[in-house]
């Protein structure tokens, strides 16, 4: 065993604890803005995990929006829709948790149990240009209108967010 093995290894496993401490942060924090710090602290993890796998467009891809833009937008929103008793307040207690807890449980072993028995063939060898220059020219020549469509979904969707926001308040 050589010594980039064990590197890359103990790479990978630090990526994988990043994105569970931060999944755990995430999923345990009794303040608001600590479970989207936790967030984004999972996020990043998976980002380390598609450098890990060598994939740099999807690292940063990964950074940008996710880490970014989503995490930075959550913050946003607690900030203009909460007022700071109800950021420090947290309703999540006693049967709740339990349930919530439960339901994880149930779930994770529902999803465990087919993938157990499944059988994975293996990944197809990549064929033809797929490089970064080709990816943008693609989606904007090619899908030009359905990115131009998404652009004015999310503007939708953030003048929705906003209005829903300030609705609910007096000036």
């Amino acid at each position: 065993m050589s010594t980039y093995y064990f590197i890359a290894e103990a790479l990978f496993f630090a990526f994988v604890i990043l994105t569970f401490m931060g999944a755990i942060l995430a999923v345990r924090a009794r303040l608001l803005m600590h479970a989207v710090l936790g967030l984004a602290v999972c996020l990043l993890g998976v980002a380390g995990l598609y450098f890990y796998l060598g994939s740099i467009f999807l690292t940063m891809m990964q950074i940008l929006i996710y880490v970014g833009a989503i995490c930075i937008l959550m913050v946003f929103g607690v900030m203009v829709g909460y007022t700071p008793q109800e950021i420090a307040e947290s309703n999540f207690k006693g049967k709740n948790r339990f349930l919530a807890v439960a339901a994880s449980f149930t779930g994770f072993f529902l999803l465990l149990i087919p993938l157990l028995r499944a059988t994975f063939t293996p990944a197809l060898e990549i064929t033809g240009d797929f490089s970064l220059p080709w990816l943008g020219e693609t989606l904007l020549y090619r899908y030009c209108m359905a990115f131009e469509l998404i652009s004015v979904v999310l503007l939708a969707a953030i003048i929705g967010a906003i209005i829903l926001a300030t609705g609910g308040r007096e000036s």
